[in-house]
């Protein structure tokens, strides 16, 4: 069964989110050793960039992801009131 196919927008929006995360998870690790690395403090800077905006537009579509974004929700206070990872559906 092709899962790309079952997933809603939100679904593949979150799931972008998690992968452009992982990105930066792991270039943070790498600068932690490698600190003097240009090239990539340069991808850092690009994919955390991506990553912020990412989130920005998925707490305006959905819910906030994280506190930075509980105040691009527009007028409502939604921090706290999207379901947990585990309430979430799934195909």
């Amino acid at each position: 069964m092709n899962t790309k196919n079952c997933l809603s927008d939100q679904e593949r929006s979150l799931r972008n989110i998690s992968i452009v995360s992982f990105v930066v998870v792991e270039l943070t690790e790498y600068l932690d050793t490698h600190p003097d690395d240009r090239d990539a403090l340069s991808y850092f800077d690009y994919y955390n960039r991506m990553l912020n905006q990412m989130a920005a537009e998925y707490a305006v579509q959905y819910e906030p992801l994280n506190i930075a974004t509980a105040g691009s929700c527009g007028r409502e206070w939604k921090w706290g009131m999207a379901p947990l990872p585990w309430e979430r559906s799934c195909c």
